[in-house]
C-alpha cells in the first residue's frame, strides 16, 4: 500500500511538472508572438508632430494606409518645385536642386534640355513668373504609375500665358526618409506628355 501511494505521488508530481512546463512554454510563446507583432506594427508606423509641438502630442499614422496620400503629395511637390519659378537665378537653382532630390535621371535630363534651350535665361530676360496649379493626379498604386494634370501660368511683362501640362512617371519607394525627401519616394521614368498654350492674354502697354 505504501509503495502504491509513493507511485501515485510520483505520477502526480510528474504530471504537475509536465503541466507546469507546457503552461510556461505556452505563456512564453504567446508573449513572444504579441511582442513581435507589436514591434512589427511599430515599424510600420510614423510619428508626425502636430504643428511643431512636443513629441507627446505626436499622432501615429499607419504608413500603408497613408501611402497613396504621400505619393500624391510627393508628385505635387515635385511639379511645384520644377514648374514654379521666378526671375531670380539663385531661386531657380534652389528649386531645381530641391526637385532633383525627388526624381531620377529622367528629371535631370529634362532640366538639362531646358537649360540647353535657354529656357531659364528667357525667364530672367522677360521677368517672367511661373506658377503651377495641380488639377488632378491619376495614381495606379499597384503599378506605381501616375499621370499628372496641371495648369501652368506664365506671367510676363507683355502677356499672361496659360498652359496645359500633362506628365507621367513611375514611383519607387526608398528605404529611408530624409529632409530633402520626406516621403521616401523617387519619381522615375518621368516625361512630359503635353505642354501647350490654352490662353494668351496680352497686357496693356500703357
Amino acid at each position: 500500500m505504501i509503495i502504491k501511494n509513493i507511485e501515485s505521488k510520483i505520477r502526480l508530481a510528474s504530471f504537475l511538472s509536465l503541466a507546469s512546463f507546457v503552461l510556461s512554454f505556452s505563456i512564453c510563446a504567446c508573449v513572444s508572438f504579441f511582442a513581435f507583432r507589436q514591434v512589427s506594427d511599430a515599424r510600420k508606423s510614423i510619428y508626425i508632430l502636430s504643428d511643431g509641438q512636443i513629441p507627446v502630442l505626436a499622432k501615429q499614422t499607419d504608413i500603408a494606409m497613408n501611402r497613396p496620400a504621400e505619393y500624391r503629395a510627393n508628385i505635387a511637390r515635385f511639379h511645384s518645385l520644377f514648374f514654379s519659378l521666378t526671375p531670380d537665378e539663385k531661386f531657380i537653382e534652389y528649386q531645381m536642386k530641391q526637385a532633383m532630390y525627388l526624381v531620377d535621371e529622367s528629371g535631370a535630363m529634362q532640366y538639362a534640355n531646358l537649360k540647353e534651350r535657354n529656357f531659364f535665361s528667357s525667364i530672367l530676360s522677360s521677368s517672367a513668373v511661373l506658377t503651377i496649379r495641380t488639377d488632378s493626379i491619376l495614381l495606379d498604386e499597384k503599378r506605381k504609375y501616375f499621370r499628372y494634370y496641371g495648369t501652368q501660368k506664365i506671367d510676363r511683362r507683355s502677356s499672361v500665358v496659360t498652359r496645359s501640362l500633362i506628365t507621367e512617371g513611375y514611383l519607387q519607394d526608398l528605404e529611408q526618409r530624409s529632409e530633402n525627401n520626406p516621403h521616401a519616394v523617387l519619381i522615375t521614368r518621368w516625361k512630359t506628355l503635353e505642354n501647350k498654350d490654352k490662353e494668351n492674354v496680352q497686357k496693356n502697354s500703357f
